[in-house]
């Protein structure tokens, strides 16, 4: 439970029903006193019992050895399920296989497949892609590596020392994609956004999570279009607490969402931290008591490898209470 949690919710934050899975996002600590200070976040954050904390991980490996670190670190001191990213952008074919295969064994179960951005120092039309050149088919590897690893499972017979029965049916992986209810950068329409969300759902994803967005209707709309459109999986809402001017700017360029022209001035105009603060839980409450109240499946969380913000986001809204309840 946050330090905060006990606030008042402001007025339009109508508490959501109990019940509503949540799920966070951290991304690999970037020096030594981050990564001393992520285990205590994650342990606040594993002790609200989310569904799953998934776990960046940077073009060209980037951060290949702190992702599994963070992983391992979640596997080992907590019962909540790791998920790891894993992107197309400067992977060899063979690279991805080594890959999956090592956070196979390290006992990771769940993926989000994304295509991924090109480096900062990729030339200009250059889009970093290896032999991999779409999510869908990171989908398909994943599934393939999985398969060959544990083809069948030896069980033994009850009674009888000597025999083996074969267990046919795999265990199962969850592999998530992205989705991006105002339209990706490249797209050429909303109905090729949805285009590319069934071919990952042929390809064999099972879930998808948004990039950010700050206003549920974009949401809601985009949701009800991909059920029209035949997508069966669920698609989490991405949500973050945007609690400073400066984390709003970075937000926009990393997303290329328009910029929230009421939020952006509430958060310029208050002059301290503590209302800025407030200011963006405020927000984010809102937002997900609509998407709740919309029939949102979940509510995925862009912790920024802060657990305060995110856990009174949750108590306001019902949500923690009611975790903590089951």
């Amino acid at each position: 439970m946050s330090d905060h949690g006990s606030a008042p919710a402001p007025a339009g934050d109508a508490p959501c029903a109990g019940g509503v899975p949540f799920s966070f996002e951290l991304y690999p600590p970037r020096n030594a006193r981050a990564a001393a200070a992520l285990p205590a976040t994650i342990d606040r954050l594993a002790a609200a019992h989310p569904e799953f904390i998934s776990v960046t991980y940077g073009a060209n490996g980037s951060s290949r050895t702190s992702s599994l670190d963070v992983l391992r670190y979640i596997l080992a001191n907590t019962s909540v399920s790791p998920m790891a990213h894993l992107t197309c952008v400067g992977s060899s074919h063979a690279e991805a296989n080594r890959l999956i295969r090592e956070f196979l064994d390290a006992g990771v179960r769940s993926f989000l497949a994304v295509r991924g951005d090109p480096p900062a120092d990729a030339a200009p039309g250059d889009s970093g892609l290896g032999d991999l050149r779409s999510a869908g088919e990171l989908v398909q590897l994943i599934h393939r590596v999985q398969a060959e690893r544990v083809p069948y499972e030896e069980l033994l017979v009850p009674g009888i020392p000597t025999a083996r029965e074969v267990r046919t049916e795999r265990e199962h992986v969850r592999i998530a994609v992205a989705a991006f209810p105002n339209g990706h950068p490249t797209s050429r329409s909303a109905s090729q956004d949805i285009d590319t969300l069934l071919a990952k759902q042929a390809a064999g994803a099972n879930l998808a999570i948004t990039q950010l967005f700050f206003h549920p209707e974009d949401y809601l709309a985009f949701a009800q279009r991909a059920k029209d459109a035949g997508v069966e999986f669920p698609i989490l809402p991405g949500i973050m607490p945007v609690t400073s001017p400066a984390r709003l700017r970075r937000m926009l360029e990393l997303s290329g969402e328009d910029l929230p022209s009421e939020l952006a001035i509430q958060l310029e105009i208050e002059p301290t931290e503590e209302g800025q603060r407030e200011i963006g839980i405020a927000w984010a409450s809102r937002v997900v008591a609509q998407l709740v109240a919309g029939g949102a499946p979940g509510i995925h969380l862009y912790t920024f490898n802060q657990h305060e913000a995110v856990l009174a986001v949750l108590e306001r809204t019902g949500l923690l209470h009611s975790a903590s309840a089951t």
